[in-house]
């Protein structure tokens, strides 16, 4: 998405502000702190009574690639 420069200055987007804010009001009660941020994120999560869903471990293996297209057999004719 392109920001458009208006006399203003860039556009910005409301939601997009708010979330940010709201982000930044957050970090700042947990004295801007990750692990405390995140754990009162972990904290809260639990409390809201919603099904947690977590990915599996991503193994340090390399993804399988897949077999080479099949090349059509010539035949001598």
């Amino acid at each position: 998405m392109n920001d458009v420069i208006g006399q203003d200055g860039p556009w910005q987007d409301p939601i997009v502000a708010e979330v940010r804010a709201v982000r930044a009001a957050l970090f700042a009660a947990s004295g801007s702190d990750i692990r405390e941020f995140c754990r009162r994120l972990r904290e809260e999560q639990a409390l809201s009574g919603h099904v947690i869903v977590t990915r599996a471990a991503q193994s340090n293996q390399e993804p399988a690639r897949p077999d080479p297209p099949s090349q059509p057999s010539r035949r001598a004719g």
